[in-house]
C-alpha cells in the first residue's frame, strides 16, 4: 500500500468512527433509561451506632468491673453511611447487613431529599443482607432481574452514594460470576458474588447493580482493594439470593437455609479421569451426609454433580449459590455423572436439622427481674458468632439495665448455664443461690463481653 493510500484509509476510518451513522455509534450501549429508572430507587442510609471501648472499667456505672484496666469507660455515638435499594412502593428497602449492623438509629434519604426514619425488619449475616422499612407510599422501586441469566461481559451499572455523593452511577461489565473472596468468614456463610469493573467505593455498600434494562441483578457489597478505595474490581450479591433472603425475612423473620447433603470437592484432571469424564467440569461428591437429601435421592460418593435445575455447577461456590436460592422442602432436579454415565435425581432439600420444616424466628418475651425484652437467635446467627446458645436484648425497660444501651447484646449464658429460650433463662435465674447474676455473651460485631450485677 502506498503512503498516500494509507492516509486515505486512515481518514476513512476516522470518519466512520465519528459519524452518527457508524457501526460503533449504532451499537454502543445506552445507559440513560437504566440510570433514570435506578437513581430514584436507590437511597442514602445514615446509621448511628453506640461505640464502646474495649476497656470496661466500672462498665455502665452499675456493673462490677471484669477488667481492672485504668481509665474511664467511654461511650460515643458513631455515624456510618451506605446505600439501599427500594424494592416495593410501600417502603421496603434492601441493603447490606454490615450497613445497619448494631445501629441504634437508621435514617434514609431519598433522591428527592425526602428523609425518613427506618426500622430494621430483619438481617441475615450469613449473606450480608438486611431488610429495612420506612413509612411511605408510592415510592419508585426496582424490580428483580434473574441473576442466573447474567452473562460475563454484559454491561451493568452500579448505583449508590460513594463518599456521601448521592445518586452516583458508574458503568462496567460483569467480569466473573460465583466469586468467593472470603470476606464473610467460615462456616455457613454464603459467598457467591458477581464481580464487575464498575467503580464502587465507600458508601456504595447496599446499593444497586442493574442491567441495561434497569433490573436489579445484585446488591453491591465489597471491593477488592489495598487502599480502601476502588482499584478495579467490585462484588455484588446476586439478585436471586437477595430475593430469597428478603422473602424469608418477610415471611419467617429469619433466613431458611436448605442443604443438599454432600461433602463437595473441586474437580481436577485426576478426579475427572476417575469419573470417566472427558472434560473437567462439575463438583466431585467426596461423600454424602447420612440421611441427607442427596443420600435419600440415591446420589453416592464418587458421583460428579454437574447441574441443579438445569444450571451448570462447576465450582463449590456455584453449588452454594444454586442451593441457597431454595428452602427446606423444595424439590430440585440434579444431574450427576457416575462412571461416565449421566444420571438425574430429584431431591427434597432439608434444613440443618435434617427435616423439611421451615423455622420461624423465636417470639420475643419480657423478663421482669432483668427488665429486658429478649428474643431467641437463629442457628445461622449462632454459627456466625461462634456460640451455641443465645438470647438477644431487643428492648430495655425499667430495671438494672436501664440506661445501659446494651440493645443488641446477645446473652449466651447466665451463671454458667446456657440460655436459648424463655424457660432456660427463667431456670438459670431461679436456680441462682446468691444475689449475684453473672452474664456471658457477645455483641453483634463479635466482641465478647461478660457482666455481673446484683438483684
Amino acid at each position: 500500500m502506498t503512503p498516500m493510500r494509507a492516509v486515505v484509509v486512515a481518514v476513512a476510518l476516522f470518519v466512520m468512527a465519528v459519524s452518527g451513522n457508524s457501526v460503533y455509534a449504532q451499537n454502543r450501549p445506552d445507559f440513560v433509561d437504566a440510570a433514570e429508572a435506578s437513581v430514584n430507587a436507590v437511597v442514602h442510609i445514615k446509621t448511628t451506632m453506640i461505640q464502646k471501648t474495649a476497656v470496661y472499667d466500672n462498665f455502665f456505672g452499675f456493673f462490677d468491673p471484669f477488667f481492672s484496666y485504668p481509665g474511664q469507660t467511654q461511650t460515643s455515638k458513631v455515624e456510618a453511611y451506605g446505600s439501599g435499594v427500594v424494592i416495593s412502593p410501600d417502603g421496603y428497602i434492601v441493603t447490606n447487613n454490615h450497613v445497619v449492623d448494631g445501629a441504634s438509629n437508621v435514617e434514609v434519604t431519598f433522591n428527592n431529599k425526602m428523609v425518613r426514619k427506618a426500622t430494621i425488619v430483619g438481617t441475615d449475616p450469613t449473606s450480608d443482607l438486611a431488610l429495612i422499612k420506612v413509612d411511605a407510599s408510592g415510592l419508585d422501586y426496582l424490580v428483580f432481574g434473574d441473576s442466573d441469566k447474567v452473562k460475563v461481559g454484559e454491561w451493568v451499572l452500579a448505583v449508590g452514594n460513594p463518599f456521601n455523593l448521592t445518586s452516583t452511577v458508574t458503568a462496567g461489565i460483569v467480569s466473573a460470576k460465583a466469586r468467593n473472596i472470603g470476606i464473610l468468614g467460615e462456616g455457613s456463610n454464603v459467598e457467591s458474588f458477581i464481580q464487575t469493573d464498575a467503580a464502587v467505593n465507600r458508601g456504595n455498600s447496599g446499593g444497586a447493580l442493574v442491567n441495561t434494562r434497569g433490573e436489579l441483578i445484585g446488591i453491591n457489597a465489597a471491593i477488592a482493594s489495598h487502599t480502601g478505595s476502588y482499584e478495579g474490581y467490585s462484588f455484588a450479591i446476586p439478585s436471586n439470593i437477595v430475593r430469597k433472603v428478603v422473602d424469608d425475612l418477610l415471611m419467617y423473620g429469619q433466613t431458611q437455609r436448605a442443604y443438599i447433603g454432600i461433602y463437595p470437592q473441586e474437580m481436577d484432571a485426576s478426579l475427572a479421569e476417575k469419573a470417566r469424564m472427558k472434560d473437567i467440569k462439575g463438583v466431585y461428591v467426596k461423600n454424602v451426609t447420612n440421611e441427607g437429601a442427596a443420600q435419600k435421592a440415591g446420589i453416592k460418593a464418587g458421583d460428579v454433580l454437574t447441574s441443579i435445575n438445569g444450571n451448570e455447577v462447576n465450582t463449590i461456590t456455584q453449588l452454594l449459590e444454586a442451593v441457597n436460592q431454595y428452602r427446606p422442602g423444595d424439590k430440585v432436579n440434579v444431574d450427576v455423572v457416575r462412571s461416565g454415565k449421566k444420571l438425574s435425581f430429584t431431591l427434597s432439600l432439608l434444613n440443618e436439622s435434617g427435616s423439611t420444616d421451615v423455622v420461624k424466628k423465636g417470639e420475643s418475651f419480657f423478663n421482669s427481674s432483668m427488665g429486658l425484652v429478649l428474643q431467641p437467635i437463629s442457628k445461622s446467627e449462632m454459627n456466625n458468632l461462634h456460640i451455641k446458645s443465645g438470647l438477644k436484648i431487643i428492648e430495655i425497660r425499667q430495671g438494672p439495665f436501664q440506661g445501659s444501651g446494651v440493645e443488641g447484646y446477645i446473652i449466651s449464658a447466665i451463671n454458667g448455664k446456657s440460655v436459648s429460650s424463655k424457660s432456660e433463662l427463667e431456670s438459670a435465674l431461679a436456680n441462682n443461690k446468691t444475689r449475684r447474676v453473672y452474664i456471658e455473651g457477645v455483641y453483634p460485631n463479635g466482641m465478647k463481653m461478660n457482666f455481673e450485677y446484683y438483684n
